[in-house]
């Protein structure tokens, strides 16, 4: 055959080798087209061996790989390492397509696609959605294109991350219902779609199964055992690396549909093509060598190819194991006895836990091949051993996956990946990346173990249970060890080890994800129930856990080192056993089940008995160690639960006996007891741990698998044993026997005095928990979910999720259904009222609330549910401050009110034994004890007991036992009563029963002896009869039990009977420690109720204070319910206590009556101990100091508040001089100023200046205005795109560079301003310190590092007093008020000489009352504040000049920051002063201090006289042509170009300050003429040719009326005919029609634009006004604007009449003759508009109506943005950024925290922050649906502004509920952008290194 083979091979070579090399792809074609013809005819075989032959040649797995794996890559040569593999894919898909093109041939086959799935497989990280509504399985998920295009509306659905992968589910009914499919697979059905034509994949057929086999030899040629068994991943890596282009082509194929995953199925599965391909006969010695390597790969994998079987000793069963057998025990196999030596290594032998020991189990045949022998049949099943081998590669992974909607092939691999369970297990146990590897094991099995049909099919015929349970056992077998509960020495049980990296690491959970997965099914679980083998098995992988991390109580010292392993033993029961348990409870609903449960119980019951003699456990347990974990008593506890409530068994079916129940209680009860003695801090020497595993262990997500089922196990075995001794064993485990006795002195032997009351009323409060608590009881589960509800609300107003996050889950966790979540809703609405959240700005973020409604409050308010659900115990003192202000509230209880009672679920009959408790005289005789101890002020008993003793009593009132009922029960002859101190055992009858005397045990020192001297004799005859057995109380407790031993003793075997030891009731008392004791008898006298009766006078403070209240109303004995009663404090306990003894029994009504009729003696005062008088003094001067002290604190809190208001109101300087000029005489006085750091108040003076503290930043804010009100959108998709080329910054910049362009530099630096962007913003918080004080305050800061937030190298700080965030301190100019008066005077003085004045004061160089020569320490600190103002933005925002460091650079930026500062506060009182003064009151301004530096820094520079605005302004200059001459000199700024306001600050801050007002309001005049001027050149420029003119018609008719100069027509017109002189006009066309209003300008529209283009010059002038000379800002219309501003500033002449309608010509006031001054002006334009009559149009149209700036406006729901944005590549970098974020003021998209977008150490959103808001970036994290705001160098999370249904972030997205803008929080945080209080009003602030 080979022969042959060969021969058939030299055809086609040689025909191939004759053709010229004129293009390999054309000859691949050919030689493809060739063979499918040859195939395609009936007799093929000539042509199959060709194709043989030629794959052969191709698909060669000798060459490129072997050399690769050896190191030596061909990195030169054109080819590289890969070219042979390209090339061999190439001839592939050649062949494949059968001739013709890859992608018609790809595109052929798609069209056959029958899937009706989607299928789509993702890794990690990928966004997919779930629908609870829609999902079968749990874990059913869907891709964002699926769910989209499904109806999902009004579901219950999530968005999720994936954490470890999956795969959509759309189209597969047995997942999710068919109604949730989307458009795409709702149709499709296979009926349709045609037959697939048999040549299409024909050669598919032939050529796949080399491709696969060529993939497996060259995954079996790279693979080297490594030495150590750790395989060396970088050489596994490079493997895959690259055989990337091959298994890329795979996974390509099963894109292509259908049709092709047939085909892959086929070659994968068949077991034919495999034996032939890969059984290494034959002469090949490449596959000789091939194959071995292989079997290699088996042997050292511990596992054995089924011809070779090794044969394993058989070891003896040992003897003791031997009952337990059942036959075909799937145990682990007879080769764990051998346990493989790798193993042995891998273990640290670090641990000195002794010797780990291995559990004994007899080897059985069935498990050893489930463990060791794997045989592969087929390409599939060895492909998936290579998976594995390589540690689950991604690439194969999905690979494996695409294949799954074939149903085939679904099959087949969930059979081979079942094979290879054991093998997975080994490999995960083995990986360094055990993390990945999880989440990719899951990724597979959670898309095969979800089916309950395919879960169904393997658990039939591969024994799926049976693998999974033995992998668990074997896995957890590899980190045993000895268990040292209780009997540390003999004890024969193991633990796991908690510290070993397979628990720390949860390596185990993909495994017991899995159970839990194919538990979740019933089919599965009713096998695993009903399989005896299995469940031994189960519980004996349960009891592995059982008592693991035990605690022993350090007594000593503190514990050296914490171990954290408690987590990892939490999460180990939590996942491994209980959630399990969950599973399976689940399919024990309903009667048919009982079997199942009486399985499990039977086998548990089993298993416990194993495990206490194991421990070797009798019937005490060892002290001061306690482990949390018992699982074998929770699956016990939890299947008794549901067998009574769901199955309707008889519990006593169920019960082991009486001995067994004693057994099972003790450790349950010793964890609560342990639980008391953690609180009362007497482990403190084991560390916080502890606390952590008590917290633990009551939290939500562990309780109902923890804590309850303790519980109800503790309260089934107290409802079937004797309650003597249960109660006898609670107080004796809780160590508080020796403190109950009447004597008032006592030693404790076990307990430190300390720790005696708390651990007391941790018993009690345990009895109560015990006795009321109906969880497993008898309430329903809509009862238990509105208990536990109304529970978590009464702790704390809660968000819904934290609600949902807080109420256990029934189920298990992980299946991510909320029990019954439409009851959750509806019990939701009923207890709770919703508390939408509210916004103060400056406030927190306040989520939304659920509050308790009242009538929760007033009705189920349950303080046994708050006690035991809260985690910490603040959060039950939280509850009770709630209570007690809701009834304070509604006006039920003005006091402190005790918890109160609240009425219990009736209890289900099986239970009713537990009521027995209550009726117990051990139970009665502590109540009496307690009561009287109280009574008679025994040292350490607190309210809280005497709380829960009427508690108890009260219970016992309401569960009185029926059958004895009390009137007929006699005094049964003294025979009864010898043996205690109460007739019976019923409460009612009881609490009537006097007790006279009573002998008790005292120290010799105990004041009792004393007293009772005298009558010792006599006593003690009396008492005889009826006290000789009423010794103390708890001698007879011991008898009891010594009376219960003997039962017991009795009842088991003989061979028991030797080893139980007497008890001893002295078991820890240390011997020499105790005083001696005595015995003494006290005379008592009392009852129950009269204790009661005098607790109330002592309660009340008053004698008789008790009055029965039925005596005035005897109805009130037949009322069921009394409200009065519900509510109130100890008094009103008492009183309902009485009531209800009273209505149980006519006897106590009776006996109560004469108690009161008696007139009580007052109660004996006690004789006090000197040792007692002590403590008491102590207590007493403890808690006056503690008056004291409240009182001086509160004092101190009303002064600091009266100083806080006075502080706030006054020291703010420029509120004062207003009211200084008020008063009329010219008292000289200077503004004082009060430093807030030494307190001193005075002037600011030369030497010692003050200054304002003030924060000083770099603002954007200016720039982002718009000529448009409404906000730009938000863009969502890829048309929408933001341009900023209309904001404020953009045509500010396009202004300045047209100028610069054309005219002088240093002259365009005066025409404009900047700071638009980065202009420097200063704010005050208004409190002011001296400057020296300052700096030493930086100093202190400075050495003490530990509050920062800040930066103080920076010079940041907090303001000493208000704690504002600051950086720098603004001097006050020092100036007496005097100056002040005299400058505001109104003066007489002609326009023309202010005229002249102003001109003469600009010249004075540096004319300054400080003369800036000497260099006082004022100026130096203006000095370096003008630095700090500099240094605030940065440079490309200060430098405009053409000559860097010009100083018209410095001059333009310093009058700019004066501007920036004026419009911002514009900006703050909404852009416009209507509103006048009111709005800012809150505000302190700066701006008074600032100019004075501005100032000082401006005269520094002097405008050249010649060049000097002011002169073009007020003169008429004659030689207008020398300017123009200098052609070669770019000339200057035309007057009509320059900015108005510009030119405001700048003649302001050129005149010495303080300015006289006079010169003010004269600058402003001139000024205004020139602003009108520009407003009608404009003006002019925007209206068409005609209506120019019909303008300059109209004009020229008037032009010689009289007030000429303030006519609007004629000034209008004459600028007309002076501009149309130049060419500005004449350029029509193409920019035209764009200038162009279509309106027709009427007067009334002209009289419009001309005051809206004056009205912002108006409004900054009136601002300046207010701040320089302190004047009030007029309030106005809206309308009546600009005439108000216009007469403020003294523009308008004050006779002005306001008849006619108001022109803004009136205001003009010409210094020259208008005429001529308007036609210098526009000369100077004409000039330019010769050369550039386009830019000369543009300049002159200035758009100065700017609207406020805006935020981005956001879409309403979030998942628009997500969906857009989580996907978008980043323009830089073009990937998709791992977390994208978005600028909200310009939409910029950027990369957070992305390396790949760093420049000079700069990531992208910090050095967007500083580009696009001059270090203010505001970012919403798209990931996480947060903002986060970058301010300098610091950043912080804002939190965010979408908000759920309920009201409450989300935050990183992790409950993925659809999100909603949430309109306040975006004004919020608009309002805090636009007014820069980001750093005031966010708290939480951190540096961020310039790494967002």
């Amino acid at each position: 055959m080979a022969a042959a083979a060969a021969a058939a091979v030299g055809g086609p070579q040689a025909a191939q080798s004759e053709v010229p090399e004129q293009g390999p792809a054309l000859d691949k074609a050919a030689t493809a087209a060739h063979l499918k013809a040859a195939l395609s005819r009936p007799d093929n075989r000539a042509g199959a061996e060709e194709l043989q032959a030629l794959l052969e040649r191709v698909l060669n797995a000798e060459r490129p790989l072997a050399g690769a794996a050896g190191g030596e890559e061909a990195a030169g040569g054109g080819g590289g390492p890969g070219a042979a593999e390209e090339d061999a894919l190439e001839w592939c898909k050649c062949l494949l397509a059968g001739g013709g093109g890859y992608d018609e041939f790809c595109a052929a086959v798609r069209a056959y696609d029958p899937a009706a799935l989607c299928g789509l497989v993702w890794t990690a990280n990928f966004v997919a959605y779930r629908c609870r509504t829609c999902g079968i399985s749990p874990c059913m998920s869907l891709c964002a294109e699926c769910f989209h295009q499904g109806d999902h509306t009004g579901h219950d659905f999530n968005m999720f991350r994936s954490q470890a992968g999956g795969a959509c589910d759309c189209g597969d009914s047995n997942v999710m219902r068919e109604s949730g499919f989307c458009r795409r697979h709702q149709i499709k059905s296979s009926s349709n779609i045609p037959c697939v034509p048999k040549d299409l994949l024909m050669m598919s057929e032939f050529v796949l199964p080399r491709f696969i086999f060529c993939l497996i030899q060259y995954l079996r040629e790279g693979y080297n055992e490594p030495a150590a068994d750790v395989p060396s991943e970088k050489d596994l890596n490079k493997v895959l690396q690259l055989l990337e282009p091959q298994i890329s082509f795979l996974e390509d194929l099963t894109k292509m549909g259908g049709a092709m995953r047939s085909v892959l199925t086929q070659v994968l599965t068949n077991q034919q093509n495999y034996k032939d391909l890969t059984s290494g006969l034959g002469e090949n010695a490449c596959a000789k060598k091939s194959h071995e390597k292989y079997l290699i790969a088996l042997k050292s994998s511990g596992l054995t190819y089924p011809e070779d079987k090794l044969v394993y000793g058989m070891q003896e069963p040992s003897a003791g194991t031997s009952t337990l057998l059942v036959q075909g025990l799937t145990g682990a196999s007879g080769a764990l006895g051998q346990v493989e030596s790798s193993d042995e290594e891998d273990q640290d032998g670090s641990q000195g836990l002794g010797k780990r020991k291995r559990v004994k189990l007899s080897s059985g045949t069935k498990d050893q091949s489930i463990m060791d022998v794997l045989k592969h049949k087929s390409f599939l099943e060895e492909l998936l051993f290579w998976t594995i081998k390589y540690e689950f590669p991604q690439k194969m992974v999905t690979f494996l996956l695409n294949m799954l909607p074939d149903q085939e092939y679904k099959v087949a691999f969930t059979k081979t990946f079942v094979q290879h369970y054991a093998f997975i297990m080994k490999t995960l146990k083995k990986s360094h990346e055990s993390d990945t590897m999880s989440n990719r094991i899951v990724h597979i099995s959670v898309q095969l173990f979800s089916n309950e049909e395919l879960a169904r099919q393997v658990t039939e015929e591969c024994q799926l249970l049976d693998i999974m349970v033995t992998v668990l056992l074997y896995m957890m077998e590899s980190c045993l060890i000895k268990s040292e509960l209780q009997d540390e020495e003999n004890s024969l049980h193991v633990v796991v080890n908690c510290g070993e990296a397979l628990l720390k690491n949860n390596t185990y959970w993909p495994l017991v994800s899995d159970f839990i997965n194919i538990l979740s099914h019933q089919s599965v679980a009713k096998r695993f129930l009903e399989d005896h083998g299995l469940l031994v098995t189960w519980m004996n992988f349960v009891s592995f856990f059982q008592g693991m991390n035990l605690n022993k109580r350090e007594l000593n010292e503190h514990v050296e080192f914490e171990s954290q392993t408690y987590y990892a033993a939490f999460a180990a029961e939590l996942e491994a056993c209980a959630q399990p348990m969950w599973g399976l409870l689940s399919h024990c609903k309903v009667r048919e089940t009982q079997e199942y449960t009486r399985n499990v119980v039977r086998y548990c019951l089993e298993a416990l008995q194993d495990w206490f003699d194991a421990i070797n456990f009798v019937d005490e347990p060892a002290p001061n160690q306690v482990s949390f974990h018992l699982p074998l008593h929770r699956y016990y506890a939890m299947f008794l639960s549901k067998a009574v409530k769901c199955q309707e068994l008889d519990l006593d079916s169920l019960l082991p006996d009486q001995e067994m129940l004693m057994k099972l209680m003790i450790h349950p009860l010793q964890i609560q007891a342990s639980l008391a003695e953690i609180h009362s801090n007497m482990w403190v020497r084991n560390g916080l741990q502890i606390k952590g595993q008590a917290m633990t262990y009551v939290q939500s997500h562990f309780c109902n698998s923890m804590i309850d089922p303790d519980i109800y196990l503790l309260q089934v075995c107290a409802s079937r044993l004797d309650p003597d001794y249960f109660i006898s064993s609670v107080f004796e485990r809780f160590k508080v026997v020796d403190l109950l006795t009447m004597a008032s002195q006592h030693h404790n032997t076990i307990l430190d005095v300390e720790h005696e009351r708390s651990m007391l009323e941790g018993a009690l409060t345990f009895l109560v928990i015990l006795l009321s608590l109906r969880l497993h009881l008898g309430m329903s589960d809509d009862e238990i979910l509105r208990a536990e509800m109304v529970a978590q609300l009464c702790m704390n107003d809660r968000t819904h999720s934290s609600l949902l996050d807080l109420i256990p889950e029934n189920p298990n966790p992980k299946s991510g259904i909320i029990p019954g979540s439409y009851s959750f809703e509806s019990v939701l609405s009923a207890v709770a009222d919703f508390k939408a959240p509210v916004f103060e700005p400056g406030g927190s973020m306040q989520q939304g609330m659920y509050t308790p409604k009242a009538e929760v409050w007033d009705q189920e308010f349950d303080p046994v549910m708050v006690i035991l659900r809260t985690v910490y115990r603040r959060d039950v003192q939280s509850a009770m401050d709630r209570y007690t202000a809701f009834l304070k509230q509604s006006g039920k209880f003005p006091g402190n009110p005790w918890p109160p009672y609240k009425k219990r679920t009736p209890l289900h009959p099986s239970y009713k034994g537990l009521m027995r408790l209550l009726h117990c005289k051990t139970l009665h005789i502590v109540l009496f004890t307690l009561l009287y101890k109280i009574l008679m002020d025994h040292q350490n008993l607190s309210e809280h007991v005497l709380c829960m003793v009427l508690y108890l009593i009260e219970l016992g009132l309401e569960n009185s036992a029926e059958d004895d009922s009390e009137e007929e029960v006699s005094m049964g002859g003294p025979e009864r009563c010898h043996d205690s101190w109460f007739p019976g055992s019923n409460l009612v009858s009881n609490m009537r029963h006097f007790i006279n005397y009573v002998r008790v045990r005292v120290p010799e020192t105990a004041p009792e002896l004393k007293r009772d001297s005298l009558a010792g004799t006599s006593s003690d005859d009396l008492g005889s009869l009826q006290n000789s057995g009423t010794a103390q109380v708890f001698s007879l407790v011991a008898e009891r039990r010594k009376k219960f031993q003997e039962i017991i003793n009795r009842s088991s075997s003989e061979a028991n009977q030797v080893i139980r030891p007497p008890y001893t009731p002295k078991k820890w008392s240390a011997p020499g420690s105790a005083p001696q004791l005595t015995t003494a008898i006290l005379e008592i006298k009392e009852s129950i109720l009269s204790l009661l009766i005098k607790l109330h006078h002592k309660l009340s403070g008053k004698q008789n204070s008790y009055y029965p209240p039925w005596l005035d109303d005897i109805e009130i004995l037949i009322q069921p319910e009394i409200p009065k009663y519900n509510h109130g404090d100890g008094i009103t306990a008492v009183e309902r206590i009485l009531l209800k003894a009273a209505m149980q029994s006519r006897m106590n009504k009776r006996i109560i009556e004469e108690i009161c009729r008696k007139v009580t003696p007052p109660v004996p005062p006690k004789k006090i101990t000197a040792a007692e008088k002590k403590t008491l003094d102590k207590e007493e001067r403890r808690q006056k100091a503690r008056e004291r002290q409240q009182k001086l604190l509160a004092e101190f809190a009303s002064r600091q508040k009266s100083f806080m208001e006075t502080a706030m109101d006054v020291d703010s300087p420029e509120n004062e001089i207003p009211m200084e000029i008020a008063t009329a005489e010219p008292q000289v006085s200077e503004a004082v100023y009060d430093c807030v750091i030494c307190g001193q108040s005075g002037p600011s003076s030369e030497d010692r200046p003050a200054g304002l503290v003030v924060l000083l930043q770099a603002s954007s804010v200016l720039g982002q205005c718009r000529d448009n009100a409404e906000p730009k959108k938000l863009p969502i998709t890829e048309e929408e795109q933001i341009f900023p080329w209309d904001t404020c910054a953009a045509v500010h910049d396009v202004r300045l560079s047209l100028l610069q362009r054309y005219f002088k530099d240093s002259s365009c630096l005066l025409a404009v301003s900047i700071g638009w962007e980065g202009g420097v913003y200063v704010q005050t918080c208004g409190h002011t310190l001296h400057i020296d004080c300052h700096k030493s305050y930086m100093e202190s800061l400075r050495n003490d590092q530990v509050l920062q937030g800040f930066s103080v190298d920076k010079g940041e700080f907090t303001c000493p007093l208000c704690r504002q965030f600051a950086n720098s301190v603004l001097p006050c100019y020092p100036g007496s008020n005097v100056e002040s008066n005299l400058w505001q005077r109104p003066s007489n003085k002609s326009t023309q000489d202010l005229i002249k004045e102003v001109e003469e004061l600009q010249g004075r160089p540096g004319a300054f009352p400080v003369s800036i020569s000497s260099e006082t320490n004022l100026s130096k600190e203006m000095e370096s504040v003008m630095k700090d103002i500099k240094n605030t933005t940065q440079k490309k925002y200060r430098d405009y000049s053409k000559t860097p460091g010009s100083p018209d650079n410095d001059f333009l930026f310093m009058y700019s920051v004066a501007r920036t500062n004026l419009e911002l506060e514009l900006i703050h009182r909404g852009g416009s002063l209507c509103s006048g003064g009111a709005s800012t009151a809150g505000k302190r301004s700066c701006l008074n201090q600032l100019f004075h530096v501005l100032a000082l820094h401006m005269r520094l520079y002097t405008i050249d006289s010649e060049y000097n605005p002011w002169k073009k302004l007020t003169q008429l200059v004659e030689d207008m042509n020398s300017q123009l001459g200098n052609e070669e000199q770019q000339p200057e700024v035309p007057i009509l170009y320059h900015d108005v306001t510009s030119l405001l600050l700048i003649q302001i801050l050129m005149m010495p300050q303080p300015l006289r007002k006079e010169h003010f309001s004269c600058i402003v005049k001139v000024l205004f003429t020139l602003l009108y001027t520009q407003a009608l050149a404009a003006l002019s420029v925007k209206g068409s040719e005609e209506d120019r003119s019909a303008w300059k018609h109209a004009g020229a008719l008037r032009k010689n009326t009289c007030d000429a100069e303030k006519s609007c027509e004629v000034l209008l017109s004459f600028v007309i005919s002076e501009l149309s002189k130049g060419k500005l006009y004449c350029e029509e066309g193409t920019q035209e029609c764009a200038m162009v209003s279509p309106i027709a300008w009427s007067p009334e529209s002209m009289e419009k634009y001309i005051q809206a283009f004056c009205l912002p010059f108006l409004r900054i002038s009136s601002l300046l006004q207010h701040h320089l000379f302190g004047e009030d800002l007029p309030s106005c219309q809206e309308e009546e604007e600009f005439s108000v501003l216009a007469s403020c500033l003294g523009l308008l002449p004050t006779f002005y009449q306001t008849d006619h309608p108001f022109l803004s010509a009136s205001c003009l006031d010409w210094p020259v003759t208008a005429l001529d001054i308007i036609t210098q002006w526009c000369s100077e334009i004409r000039s330019f508009t010769e050369r550039h009559a386009e830019q000369g149009k543009a300049l002159l149209i200035q758009e100065s109506r700017w609207k406020l700036p805006h935020l981005l406006q956001l879409p309403e729901n979030y998942n628009t943005i997500f969906q857009y944005y989580h996907r978008k590549t980043c323009s830089v970098c073009t990937k998709v950024p791992k977390d994208p974020a978005v600028c909200l003021v310009c939409g910029t998209f950027v990369c957070l925290k992305g390396l790949c977008c760093k420049q000079q150490s700069y990531c992208e959103c910090v050095l967007h922050s500083q580009n696009c808001g001059a270090g203010t970036g505001i970012f919403l994290l798209i990931n996480a649906s947060v903002i986060i705001i970058i301010r300098g160098h610091r950043f912080c999370l804002w939190g965010s502004v979408y908000l759920d249904a309920h009201g409450e972030e989300d935050r990183d997205l992790r409950r993925g509920k659809p999100l909603y803008i949430c309109e306040e929080r975006y004004r919020v945080l608009e309002q805090q952008w636009i007014s820069h209080t980001f750093d005031h009003i966010n708290k939480r602030w951190g540096p961020h290194y310039n790494g967002l």
